[in-house]
């Protein structure tokens, strides 16, 4: 229809250097499936671990940087239960003293309240001395110090941190770059932070494309985070149309990952962060590439997670442009449960390890490094076909 159109404009096209704009096409979890290998394996034999630094994690799942998610308590429990979790230091851990009150206030309101509570009560500036002082509760209590912040205050939080015994250091933003045009006289250099910070490991994120990811693996990060608007209390899909599919945007950056690599012999693992609900979310995220992947609404939904069944996204408190919603989650089932069963849900959203394990033993793969080289297919079907009766007693209205 397009070509025909051009060519009745009476406008001849074949010397002109314009071109129109071209669309690629990506995917997320639901259109992709893992093929079964040619060999399998025990998943008793099957090792999903996870190097960050100096330290290597049984379980390569990182609770996201919520408050909603994780407390400093939470935060030791994930870390003791082989995973992390990482705490903002630009949300309410960081701003008051008594933040469990704060986050009764939020789980109270009804829904078009929380929006404007959450946006009040993040208006308080985040305090030195508890920056400091929530690392060391965490620390204290034997859990990985893990912590975020978004470019703006990490120069001042980052030398507080790693006074304090930060184990990992996050900077976070909707869009992460390592070349940002700014009208600051000089903004954040990821790569004199990393000297600053020698002997904590730097994570920065988020991003999803080849070209920003192997820039920012240049400057001398730890560990890249991918996924722009896919998480379930995030709205920036909606408000600024951006984003790329989670499976599309792992495979895209697992190949920077990969030829940042073979040119320097330093490998950045590269964790996908976002959209991901169930065991074969997480398999087909670390299938495409992923060394390991983040999670809020699943964490949140946790007994004894700090959002009261409740969670909402980084970007939530924002003045202006809110991009984000308090989500309820409910709080379902305890951590070791969601992480290693035993489970009788047949919907994939409990033994989220035990998923992997299976899922990884099924194409013979012992280590995550082994997955990355199983097949993947596009197929839009592969959760619907010859579902019928499922779809029928699970989603009677159609949803």
């Amino acid at each position: 229809m397009v070509t025909s159109e051009r060519a009745q404009s009476g406008y001849d096209l074949s010397a002109s250097t314009v071109r129109p704009k071209s669309l690629d096409h990506a995917y997320g979890f639901d259109d992709v499936a893992i093929v079964p290998g040619a060999v399998t394996t025990n998943p008793e034999m099957v090792e999903p671990t996870f190097t960050l630094g100096e330290h290597t994690f049984s379980v390569p799942i990182i609770a996201s940087a919520m408050d909603g998610v994780v407390d400093p308590k939470f935060a030791v429990r994930i870390s003791k239960a082989g995973g992390l979790a990482v705490l903002n230091l630009d949300g309410l851990w960081a701003k008051y003293d008594d933040a469990d009150a704060i986050l009764d206030e939020i789980a109270a309101a009804d829904l078009e309240e929380s929006t404007r509570i959450i946006q009040r009560v993040y208006q308080e500036p985040s305090k030195d001395h508890l920056v400091g002082q929530r690392i060391e509760e965490i620390k204290r209590a034997g859990g990985f110090a893990m912590v975020a912040t978004n470019p703006q205050t990490t120069k001042r939080f980052a030398p507080i941190a790693k006074e304090a015994g930060v184990d990992f250091f996050v900077v976070a933003s909707t869009v992460t770059t390592a070349r940002h045009v700014s009208r600051s006289l000089k903004g954040l250099q990821l790569d004199e932070l990393v000297k600053q910070m020698a002997g904590v490991p730097i994570l920065v994120g988020n991003t999803v494309d080849f070209t920003a990811t192997i820039e920012l693996m240049e400057t001398g990060v730890h560990g890249v985070l991918i996924g722009v608007g896919p998480g379930a209390a995030c709205t920036s899909r909606e408000v600024l149309g951006i984003g790329m599919p989670q499976v599309t945007a792992t495979i895209e950056t697992a190949y920077a990952r990969d030829v940042y690599l073979e040119r320097t012999g330093r490998y950045v693992p590269i964790i996908t962060d976002g959209g991901l609900r169930t065991g074969g979310d997480v398999s087909k995220s670390i299938c495409a590439g992923a060394d390991a992947v983040m999670i809020g609404s699943p964490f949140a939904s946790v007994e004894g997670a700090p959002g009261r069944g409740y969670h909402w996204g980084m970007a939530t408190p924002n003045q202006e442009l809110p991009r984000g919603v308090r989500v309820h989650v409910g709080q379902k089932h305890s951590l070791e449960t969601l992480l290693f069963g035993p489970t009788s849900k047949t919907d994939g959203t409990e033994n989220l390890v035990g998923a992997l394990r299976t899922s990884m033993a099924t194409c013979g793969a012992q280590t995550i490094r082994d997955f990355h080289e199983s097949r993947m297919i596009i197929a839009p079907a592969i959760k619907t076909e010859g579902k019928i009766y499922q779809m029928a007693q699970t989603r009677p209205a159609g949803i």
